[in-house]
């Protein structure tokens, strides 16, 4: 074994050993919250039922929602669910940025949303992932020549070590290859013990290690370019032999947390937070299909044991001697008096701490009332943000962050973004930054819904103003112009979704405000065309009498004679 196989596999045997009491905890989660996951302690064949110890399914439906849900209002795939915006602030009003950004911003999404990518999927099951267990790890590949590839990875392969400031910075992955996939990806270097597997029987299962550590050697050459700043290494385990060294310019796993607890590296989900309430429901569900039964199917009373027997209780059969002389039935059921209603009642208030749990509750408010006003549906979006914000922001800071860094470097590196305006360049320059790439310029600005959920507040601010505005405008018009109305309705567009396409430009408005001032001029022309033209015949007329009026006092009396 090798010096440096022997350090890596020491430390994950190290971290594997700490990761103990979570594994517990997961698998028991697994067996009421997904069961085909059941494979945190121990090991399953394919195929295995593993449903045998679940009773009621609400902790599994109320996943499977909270899934659906994060992705609605983290990362929707009919969205842009995120910006692209100028790090620095003299940029902000730069058109020549803006439309660098837009541009980028749709390549972005479109090597994303490649069906080869399998980004939707992927990252489906870490949302899954995230409900059951409170984490989840995504690593993003680069396919040369081709782009973006997304695999969501097992917590059951996947061990962590944090940075000093909290976040993973270190990642150990213990995986299983067919022979036949370990030489798809390694060739030669697979070691001997693959490539004699592969010559008997290809499709046998082998184990590897993936290690990403942080460089503690990087160096910068003579261009002022660094060195992958994270390691690679893999780990063929059976010849406990380095098969591969390389390095990431960027972390490739993006791992999301849910709720974190002091010194722990682990997050804990909605579904440990409610495992007492579902392993009791599960028990109730058991106990009331019980109940249940016996009361359809309630146990025969017999007078003495071997008096009646055999004694047949299939529909339509004859049972000679079951009746007394004087008719008086020798066998008859017995009678269950258990109350199911209250065993409902029970059952239905543990399934609503469950649903509360995976925020189900929260998230159908607008549904279970349709009917609700704009301001009543801007409130309870601010409700809803307010709850949500919390345990969905650290998705943003510690998943996508990170994700969307991951993919913009490696598309760069690809040629496949255009070069940095001059703009840009000089900014970065004129701040010490030699060499700037995209990331050194840009910052994320999302735009999911749940940032509208959360910016919800502020819409409830400008609908409450302008209301009361209006009031007071009965007693003072000039308040109605404290406000921009065209900037507040703009405003208003961004926090409740509109699209930006749909909204004119400074520019076109005052276009067109322009535009129907002429109308109303030209209209008011019209209208006043028969006015104008009454007015000029009597004009007309007036001249023409007064004309006359004067000759007739020109020609003196005789004339008047005359």
């Amino acid at each position: 074994m090798s010096d440096d196989a022997n350090t890596i596999i020491k430390h994950y045997d190290y971290l594997w050993s700490q990761q103990a009491n979570f594994r517990q905890l997961w698998n028991t989660t697994a067996q009421y919250v997904m069961p085909a996951w059941d494979n945190f302690v121990g090991e399953f064949a394919e195929g295995v039922n593993r449903n045998t110890r679940l009773f009621d399914s609400t902790a599994v439906t109320a996943n499977e929602r909270f899934a659906a849900a994060m992705e609605q209002m983290l990362t929707p795939r009919t969205q842009v669910w995120h910006k692209l915006q100028p790090w620095f602030d003299e940029l902000e009003d730069d058109e020549e940025s803006a439309q660098y950004l837009d541009n980028l911003v749709k390549i972005l999404f479109g090597a994303r949303y490649r069906p080869m990518a399998n980004f939707a999927s992927q990252v489906d099951e870490c949302y899954m992932s995230l409900g059951a267990f409170g984490n989840n790890a995504l690593f993003t590949d680069e396919i040369v020549g081709k782009g973006l590839r997304y695999r969501s990875i097992p917590l059951n392969e996947i061990v962590w070590s944090l940075d000093h400031s909290g976040m993973v910075d270190t990642v150990f992955r213990k995986f299983r290859y067919t022979a036949k996939q370990a030489m798809q990806q390694f060739g030669e270097a697979a070691g001997e013990s693959v490539r004699k597997q592969y010559e008997l029987n290809p499709f046998v299962d082998m184990d590897f290690l993936h290690c990403v550590k942080p460089n503690e050697d990087v160096k910068t050459d003579r261009i002022g370019y660094q060195s992958m700043k994270y390691e690679s290494w893999y780990i063929a385990l059976k010849d406990k032999a380095v098969i591969q060294r390389s390095g990431f310019r960027t972390f490739p796993y993006s791992i999301g947390r849910y709720r974190m607890a002091p010194r722990e590296h682990y997050g804990r989900s909605p579904a440990i937070a409610a495992l007492p309430a579902i392993r009791t429901l599960n028990e109730m569900k058991k106990t009331m299909l019980r109940a249940g039964q016996k009361m359809v199917d309630p146990p025969i009373l017999l007078e003495e044991e071997g008096v009646l027997t055999p004694f047949n209780q299939r529909p339509g059969a004859v049972n000679y001697g079951m009746v007394s002389s004087d008719g008086k039935p020798l066998a008859q059921p017995f009678q269950i008096k258990a109350d199911l209603q209250w065993g409902e009642q029970m059952m239905q208030l543990e399934a609503t701490t469950i649903n509360d749990s995976f925020l189900t509750s929260l998230f159908q408010i607008l549904v279970q009332n349709p009917q609700m006003t704009a301001t009543e549906a801007l409130i309870r979006a601010q409700e809803k943000g307010a709850m949500i914000a919390p345990a969905m922001g650290r998705q943003q800071s510690e998943f996508l962050g990170p994700l969307i860094t991951r993919e913009l470097d490696i598309l760069q590196t690809a040629g496949q973004l255009p070069p940095l305006p001059e703009s840009m360049i000089e900014a970065a320059i004129a701040r010490g930054i030699e060499r700037p790439t995209i990331k050194d310029v840009i910052k994320i600005e999302y735009t999911s819904p749940l940032t509208r959920a959360m910016r919800a507040e502020e819409g409830t601010a400008i609908m409450n103003t302008v209301q009361n505005l209006a009031v007071m405008a009965n007693l003072d018009k000039s308040v109605l112009n404290l406000i921009d109305m065209t900037d507040a309705a703009r405003e208003m567009a961004m926090i409740t979704g509109c699209p930006a396409k749909l909204l004119r430009t400074d520019e076109q408005i005052d276009e067109l405000m322009q535009q129907q001032a002429q109308q109303a001029q030209d209209q008011a022309m019209v209208a006043g065309a028969p006015a104008v033209s009454a007015s000029a015949l009597n004009l007309a007329k007036a001249a023409q009498a007064s004309a006359q009026a004067g000759q007739l006092n020109a020609g003196g009396p005789s004339a008047a004679a005359g």
